[in-house]
């Protein structure tokens, strides 16, 4: 299986970086895991709202292939526990779905074309965090997921 997180910016924390490295590489060598990072945009003060998302969903829905199955990360999406979210993650499996993707937008929320595009909605907590928090927090999740599946001690509970 292939996971895929697409971001909007880069992450410019060196603590987040080196957080999100961490558990990049603790995934199973069986995963294949790429984090892609869409630029900012340029001249971003000079853009409304609309044409802010617009951009970036333009920019999202060119990293998306047809066959993909996305997941939008959204604060009105599902809040799995991480139990049932291994168990998502064990379906998708065995729906042999080949490319895993997950989207995390810029500070305005999705274009609409990105969210008709999505399979899924899914939300990490009724509170807000930064964008670059929650690529953190949603790698050790698919860390735990599969950690959970495969019986490693990592998750309690």
């Amino acid at each position: 299986m292939n996971i895929t997180t697409i971001c909007i910016g880069k992450t410019d924390e060196k603590a987040i970086e080196l957080l999100l490295q961490k558990y990049e590489n603790r995934l199973p060598s069986h995963i294949n895991y790429q984090r892609i990072e869409i630029p900012d945009l340029k001249n971003r003060k000079n853009l409304s709202e609309i044409q802010q998302k617009q951009k970036e969903g333009e920019q999202i829905l060119s990293k998306i292939q047809n066959t993909d199955f996305v997941i939008i990360m959204d604060e009105k999406g599902k809040q799995p526990t991480s139990m049932q979210f291994a168990q998502d993650i064990q379906n998708y499996m065995n729906q042999s779905v080949k490319n895993l993707v997950f989207v995390i937008g810029g500070p305005y929320g999705f274009d609409e074309p990105v969210y008709q595009r999505g399979n899924k909605k899914m939300s990490l907590s009724n509170m807000t965090f930064t964008h670059q928090m929650v690529r953190l927090f949603l790698t050790e999740q698919i860390y735990r997921g599969f950690s959970i599946l495969q019986g490693k001690p990592y998750h309690h509970e």
